[in-house]
């Protein structure tokens, strides 16, 4: 068995789509960022480097690389879910929160659940998605950015 923790945060802009967990929110704003910027799949993908033993997100898909400007981060956590795989090993569970003001996470948390499970091959009862605010401190609090940690447990396969 193999714990790995991700966190990541991202300032919220104009002209920006929000996504969050690979699902589109609705809302007047939207994550900043060398990609889409979702930092709940950015969290889970790094919990999953990490359970690994391999570095981080950023080593695997830095800012840097053009390859991954604005590219949908479904996209890089379906990268991370084949190198667990090459490494012989599966997820157990993930346990996510997110934590943002604004917009309210509830309405789309079933379907997140669902496309997390879908990227990474697993049941979605496997996925467990919480969200919080910041109880208006931070910049988060002032609706300046969204935040997202991920916990995962994987087993050998």
């Amino acid at each position: 068995m193999r714990v790995g923790f991700g966190y990541d945060i991202h300032r919220l802009g104009k002209a920006r789509r929000l996504f969050l967990c690979g699902v589109e929110i609705p809302y007047t704003r939207g994550l900043v960022g060398h990609s889409d910027a979702d930092v709940a799949l950015h969290a889970v993908a790094d919990a999953i480097i990490g359970a690994l033993g391999l570095g981080d997100i950023g080593e695997h898909f830095p800012n840097t690389d053009k390859t991954y400007k604005d590219i949908a981060s479904g996209k890089l956590l379906k990268k991370v879910g084949t190198l667990l795989k090459r490494c012989g090993m599966k997820i157990q569970n993930i346990d996510i929160t997110i934590i943002a003001e604004e917009p309210r996470i509830q309405p789309f948390k079933e379907r997140m659940r669902e496309t997390i499970a879908r990227i990474l091959d697993v049941t979605a009862d496997r996925i467990n998605i919480k969200a919080t605010t910041q109880e208006g401190v931070g910049s988060i609090g002032r609706k300046e950015a969204i935040a997202s940690s991920a916990v995962v447990l994987l087993k050998k396969r």
